[in-house]
């Protein structure tokens, strides 16, 4: 039997509709004390903390078993020369997994920048998948089910930020989490946890007394790309024009 696309997709939207509604229903049995509903997710990153040295990258690998060769949360090194250069030169040596080699001083301006998927709450990624495979949780974290994937690979070319990556394993589109599995246990993410300097902080908006409020109020706090108007949720804390 010959079907088209357009009958192919008609056919599998029943299925990632009762997809979501099974991931609905068995995420209370993982987490039975969990309240979607009283948490809306984020990060905040602190350039100002972030020295290079790799161990949210490594992480997030072994936690996530991202295959190699590819990132769901990497490292950028940038430099920067005000006076006579127009635009930065940036490096990511193995997505920054290993850290970054020494370079001579020679008046640049250097920094790093952590990079992941901004689980952004107007998402672009969303709403280009055809079958629903890729949704925004009640509590704020853009995820994808593998089990409704067709691999089309849309999500990946809609992500403004290159945060998305075709599995070659699953052959799937894969992404950063948030490390679901754990915030909803209450533990915060393998890349936080890891970080020797406190740069990288789950974050949760809908929270009152968490202290992302008072920080985005007494800091130099943008999101990447501001004019796109996604609604990221990863926050950059002292963030270089040259990054936007």
């Amino acid at each position: 039997m010959n079907l088209t696309r357009r009958q192919c997709l008609l056919l599998l939207l029943p299925a990632a509709a009762a997809g979501w509604e099974a991931l609905q229903a068995g995420a209370p049995e993982r987490a039975p004390n969990y309240d979607k509903t009283q948490h809306w997710w984020g990060m905040l990153l602190d350039i100002s903390k972030c020295i290079g040295c790799g161990n949210c990258v490594r992480a997030c690998a072994a936690e996530n078993q991202v295959p190699p060769g590819y990132f769901r949360t990497w490292v950028e090194r940038y430099r920067v020369r005000d006076e006579d250069m127009p635009y930065p030169q940036v490096d990511s040596p193995d997505g920054g997994m290993h850290g970054f080699p020494p370079i001579p001083a020679d008046g640049m301006k250097e920094f790093f920048v952590p990079k992941m998927c901004n689980h952004c709450a107007d998402s672009p990624c969303t709403q280009v998948c055809p079958v629903g495979a890729t949704f925004i949780t009640p509590d704020g974290v853009v995820l994808v089910d593998k089990e409704y994937c067709l691999g089309c690979r849309y999500c990946i070319q809609a992500c403004p930020y290159g945060c998305r990556f075709f599995n070659p394993v699953t052959h799937t589109a894969e992404k950063c989490t948030l490390c679901y599995h754990r915030i909803t246990k209450g533990l915060t993410t393998a890349c936080c946890e890891a970080c020797p300097t406190g740069a990288r902080q789950l974050v949760d908006l809908k929270n009152p007394n968490d202290p992302i409020h008072a920080f985005l109020r007494t800091h130099n706090v943008a999101v990447l790309k501001p004019y796109l108007a996604t609604g990221a949720k990863v926050f950059y804390n002292d963030l270089d024009g040259s990054v936007r």
